[in-house]
């Protein structure tokens, strides 16, 4: 076993080596430029898009804002908690600077995905919308790359049960375990049930649910943030300062924290970044190719906000109380390091925030992921697949709250690697597309506006 768990630890760290994180910085950079930076330039009116597409009546399974609900009931999960605290326990405060990077430049990687997601998507036998990238690598390039389409599927199907599925259910009786002496098994039993409750309805209901619990939870989460950030206002600027003073330049030792190099800075905020939003991953267009809606381009506005809510906005959040409350040069590192910030400042409440925020962000993850995952198996093996999966997936919730998940951490990061590397080949090969289509939108819009 340990000789698994040390095959595992050097592929997972070949794969989010160099090479991957550079690769996904890489294809943000050449997407934004190719688009003229227009997710920067058209945040607010995505907003304005996403208010009105809390309504729809054209062909597809949810709205448009159940969509994105949908896709960030998926990411915004461990990573926003959890992930954000490791990065600066590794990276030091300068990690928060390249998240920030990562999140800009995978505004326009999300804002491509959904694009091809709604332009190259179809309906199954059962005359529901799927689509994603194994779609559009399927309908949009040559057939000799219809082994992506395969590979992403497969990795998909497997990889969501590991990082949407046993983790995030194991960080929720760990944390429950440890906060309220709930026995592991009990929380699993309960997290199967409520999951089955939703997931056995399908994307109508998983979006009905994720659009009431995410913006709660995210509102709630982001209101805690905001008191503790209110209450040191003072210190604010330093804070900024030393997160773009220490990008460049490094983090010296202090307290509990043993230092870090420019190099750590940079490869724990972009790789804690992208775990965090998975721009790139090809997970979200899942979701959003579901969507109620004739339009790829606004859909695309819509799904690029995903990356803005989760890392601009909910990350930042995170990071500011961690470094304003001093806790992250104690020694501590993920969720109990966020726990401890927000605890330093709020105590009794702030420990609170952080449980129940793990709790229902976790629970929303295995939510989103559990229709990702059905997907990439629908698309390998057809409808007959769908409910064999489900209930494997619930019978997988209890199994990874009472386990010892060191092997499965491992095979999931290296899975969601490897489910990038076909997503990624494909954004740049239809990027083309995705620019010609953006710029027709864009003349039609400003010749109407005429």
């Amino acid at each position: 076993m340990e000789a698994i768990s040390t095959l595992l630890n050097q592929v997972s760290n070949f794969i989010w080596g160099p090479v991957t994180l550079i690769l996904l910085l890489g294809v943000g950079i050449y997407l934004t430029i190719g688009l003229r930076a227009m997710p920067w330039r058209h945040t607010i009116a995505a907003f304005a898009l996403l208010w009105r597409g809390r309504h729809s009546d054209e062909k597809g399974d949810i709205t448009p804002f159940q969509a994105l609900m949908t896709a960030l009931s998926a990411t915004i999960g461990t990573g926003n908690i959890a992930g954000v605290a490791t990065a600066i326990t590794l990276g030091g405060p300068g990690a928060v600077f390249w998240m920030w990077i990562t999140a800009l430049f995978g505004m326009a990687t999300k804002y491509c995905e959904a694009v091809l997601a709604v332009q190259y998507r179809e309906t199954d036998e059962r005359g529901c919308y799927v689509g994603g990238p194994m779609y559009y690598i399927k309908n949009g390039l040559a057939k000799k790359w219809y082994w992506l389409a395969i590979a992403f599927a497969f990795f998909g199907m497997m990889a969501g049960f590991g990082i949407g599925n046993m983790v995030q259910a194991n960080s929720v009786a760990s944390v429950l375990e440890n906060t309220y002496a709930i026995p592991t098994w009990l929380s699993g039993v309960v997290l199967c049930l409520l999951a089955g409750a939703v997931i056995l309805g399908g994307i109508q209901r998983i979006a009905v649910v994720a659009a009431g619990l995410v913006p709660f939870m995210a509102s709630t989460y982001i209101l805690g943030s905001l008191i503790v950030i209110v209450m040191l206002f003072d210190q604010v600027p330093a804070a900024l300062a030393l997160i773009f003073e220490t990008a460049f330049s490094g983090t010296a030792a202090v307290g509990g924290f043993a230092g870090a190099a420019v190099s750590a800075a940079i490869r724990f905020g972009v790789a804690r970044g992208v775990f965090s939003n998975e721009a790139g991953l090809g997970s979200a267009p899942i979701a959003h190719a579901a969507a109620r809606t004739n339009n790829p381009v606004q859909q695309g506005m819509i799904g690029m906000l995903g990356t803005f809510i989760d890392t601009i906005i909910i990350c930042t959040m995170t990071a500011l109380v961690i470094i304003l409350s001093g806790a992250w040069t104690g020694g501590e590192t993920g969720a109990a390091l966020s726990a401890t910030a927000f605890g330093t400042v709020l105590p009794g409440l702030g420990e609170s925030i952080v449980t129940f925020g793990l709790v229902i962000f976790a629970f929303t993850t295995i939510l989103g992921w559990s229709y990702y995952g059905e997907r990439c198996a629908e698309f390998l093996f057809g409808i007959k697949v769908i409910l064999p999966y489900r209930i494997l997936w619930l019978i997988a919730i209890p199994l990874g709250a009472m386990g010892k998940l060191t092997i499965i951490w491992l095979l999931a990061d290296v899975l969601n690697g490897l489910m990038a590397i076909p997503n990624l080949i494909a954004l740049i090969l239809l990027g083309p597309i995705v620019f010609r289509i953006t710029r027709e939108y864009f003349v039609a819009q400003k010749t109407n506006s005429l």
